[in-house]
């Protein structure tokens, strides 16, 4: 499994039962996972002295149960990158955390190759972790997202690190139907970033089962792919969708054509009290 040690301003405290016990700056709040199928004992204080806690509803969705007074909003930072955070519906707070690892990994990639062109296409892109990371190391960025709302979320985060004057364009629109049309514009990119949810709609009512569409969706993601591509991230937090799946998947469109090889695992956090690490998804990674 892979994951960073390196946050400061997050701290995955504990976890049991169902729910997670996390720092986040100075606020602790509590959310479910449904990972957390193990029932350990309670013993750190702040499960009983949260911030704020998300608890589901038996008839589906949930609501914030707020303890103490909190901000509508507050910034954290992970290393040189700064992120604003907000309890959100369906226990969200605008960022995953364990993402940093990929981060780490695409600016690795970034700086490595020499070059000052680089070109990435970030699809389902939210509020924006892997933008920033890729306008952070010089590259220029293309950001689709079907939300408008979460689209507004990224260019505050750009803009929270400071990166407001780098290139990047915003496309609020269905990703499958945004890469049909670079494919007949002739557009190409270096890096493209894939975190698809399990399900979602696009801006005009389009319909994505992860499961159903992501095979056909790499297929189309190839098209776009540069001469000299750089790599291909896929993100996938549905359980059903296995790292060794989504290597599979990539192997089987992109390396037949272009070469180069998948590495893919979970992903993780470390949980601060009993030296685990809590899975929080899986990526495959294709590098030339």
């Amino acid at each position: 499994m892979r994951y960073t040690k390196e946050w400061k301003d997050y701290e995955l405290i504990d976890c049991s039962n169902g729910e997670k016990l996390e720092r986040w700056g100075n606020q602790v709040l509590i959310r479910p996972d449904p990972q957390v199928i193990w029932k350990s004992e309670r013993k750190n204080k702040l499960w009983y002295q949260s911030d704020a806690r998300y608890e589901r509803a038996k008839t589906g969705g949930g609501q914030w149960n707020v303890y103490k007074k909190m901000p509508a909003f507050w910034q954290v930072r992970y290393k040189d990158l700064t992120f604003n955070i907000k309890t959100m519906g369906f226990k969200h707070t605008g960022l995953f955390p364990e993402q940093a690892v990929n981060w780490d990994l695409t600016r690795e990639v970034i700086r490595n190759s020499g070059r000052n062109d680089v070109k990435v296409l970030n699809l389902f892109a939210y509020t924006g972790g892997a933008t920033v990371v890729c306008l952070k190391e010089g590259a220029s960025v293309v950001h689709v997202d079907a939300s408008k709302g979460m689209t507004l979320w990224a260019k505050e985060n750009v803009e929270a690190s400071g990166l407001a004057d780098r290139p990047c364009r915003w496309i609020v629109d269905d990703c499958i139907k945004f890469v049909q049309r670079e494919i007949r514009r002739g557009n190409k990119y270096d890096i493209i970033i894939l975190d698809p949810p399990s399900y979602g709609r696009g801006p005009k009512g389009e319909i994505w089962h992860l499961e159903d569409s992501l095979y056909d969706f790499v297929g189309l993601v190839k098209q776009v792919l540069s001469d000299n591509p750089l790599m291909v991230l896929l993100n996938s937090y549905t359980t059903g969708l296995s790292a060794s799946v989504m290597k599979y998947i990539l192997d089987d469109i992109i390396v037949k054509e272009k070469g180069g090889s998948v590495d893919a695992d979970e992903i993780g956090l470390p949980v601060s009290s009993n030296g685990g690490v809590l899975p929080c998804g899986a990526s495959a990674v294709w590098m030339k």
